[in-house]
């Protein structure tokens, strides 16, 4: 495992939690798509200038082992590192409850990029991305 280079801390919102008071499974997507986002803006390439720039990251793979639940009011830490595999970018992230230390869930999620309608090596993004690969 490499060290993570991005850290973002978010809170647990009421509705984010299910009947039984722990944080609807979906959510986890949302808090690993967010931290992802808010990574890309620190990099100098934000959703809004890929989108200028005709460049979409598509997901082509999530898979997340659910560890220890998070709770209504939980102050979690999200963080992450990135390399690439081939034409993907595969960002290895994982979430953390800041009060206990428990992990609450592993992911791997890659992505692969489409620049005016093609698929391409991401080379835009690699090049933003560079000092973190």
């Amino acid at each position: 495992m490499k060290d993570y280079i991005f850290t973002l801390e978010l809170k647990v919102r009421d509705y984010e939690v299910d009947y039984e008071g722990i944080v609807n499974n979906a959510n986890y997507l949302h808090y690993l798509e967010h931290t992802r986002h808010e990574f890309c803006d620190k990099a100098g390439l934000s959703f809004e200038a890929m989108q200028q720039e005709g460049i979409v990251p598509v997901l082509n793979r999530v898979e997340i082992d659910y560890k220890d639940p998070l709770r209504s009011g939980d102050v979690m830490e999200s963080k992450l590192w990135v390399e690439m595999k081939g034409v993907r970018f595969v960002f290895h992230q994982d979430i953390f409850n800041k009060k206990t230390g428990k992990q609450a869930i592993k992911a791997i999620v890659s992505c692969v990029c489409i620049e005016n309608g093609k698929l391409t090596r991401g080379e835009r993004l690699a090049e933003a991305f560079k000092e973190y690969l």
